[in-house]
């Protein structure tokens, strides 16, 4: 006589997957009540919400020093501070670690090893004093265009940032570690689901943009575009020499992707 089939695991709400997005992806004192599949799927789909909200605070923070009489680089260097004091620094941490394993150019399972490591070799310190940099110098420009103007990149950028992790838990991305938060997000996200999220997040965007006028509205939706684009090639490479995505990998993907929409917002 067979054992009965156990009973699949009951589907995930909607508390518990903005539980999982903010509890995994933020420090905001939010429990987690639910680690599997199908909280981690909701959770991921709601990780641009996250980025919103990360991002929001960043802009009010910027906003706050410019009434005060800060000029654009300070706003700038505290609007950078926010998400890694909200992140714990983990995606800063996540990048660099990253940098180390696809600098070292050895194969896969070395690379990871070297990934899990405490300390931070040469390719993460550049990494990381680089991409911080570009990430300051960006915000002037756009603060010193404007308060406002500064703070919707803000809002862009934590935006692309939580956005380019939605894309990277959809189906056929597969874990590198068979542990950790890569495991459990690994192909989580249905492809039609992150396209639409993708879609409310470019509509997001463009409305943040429309704060400065049609253009902007454009302006900023293409920045979107171009942070998913820039994170997308990074998560092809480290498809290529890891095997997969990794908790490390996410970091990664989000500063890339941050980054790259703070690039984009100051061009023309």
């Amino acid at each position: 006589m067979h054992a009965p089939a156990p009973d699949p695991p009951p589907r995930a709400t909607v508390a518990d997957a903005l539980r999982f997005a903010f509890g995994t992806l933020t420090v905001l004192p939010v429990p987690l009540t639910r680690w599997d599949r199908a909280a981690a799927r909701g959770g991921m789909l709601a990780a641009p919400l996250a980025g919103l909200v990360v991002g929001s605070c960043a802009a009010a923070s910027g906003l706050l020093l410019t009434l005060l009489g800060a000029g654009p680089l300070l706003a700038a260097v505290a609007t950078v501070a926010v998400p890694a004091v909200l992140t714990r620094g983990l995606h800063l941490d996540g990048l660099a670690d990253v940098a180390d394993g696809l600098g070292s150019g050895k194969p896969a399972a070395d690379a990871l090893r070297i990934m899990k490591q405490s300390d931070i070799g040469p390719f993460g310190v550049v990494t990381l004093v680089l991409t911080l940099l570009g990430q300051v110098a960006a915000l002037a420009q756009s603060y010193e265009a404007g308060a406002v103007r500064g703070a919707v990149a803000a809002v862009v950028a934590g935006l692309a940032a939580r956005c380019a992790l939605t894309l990277a838990s959809r189906r056929g991305v597969p874990a590198a570690r068979p542990e950790g938060l890569g495991a459990a997000v690994a192909g989580a996200v249905p492809v039609p689901a992150a396209l639409t999220a993708t879609a409310l997040a470019l509509c997001a965007a463009a409305a943040t943009g429309a704060l400065l006028g049609p253009y902007a509205a454009l302006h900023t939706a293409g920045a979107l575009l171009f942070a998913l684009l820039a994170a997308e090639l990074l998560l092809r490479r480290c498809r290529t020499r890891l095997g997969g995505v990794t908790g490390d990998v996410f970091g990664a993907l989000a500063e890339t992707a941050s980054t790259a929409a703070l690039l984009a917002m100051t061009l023309a």
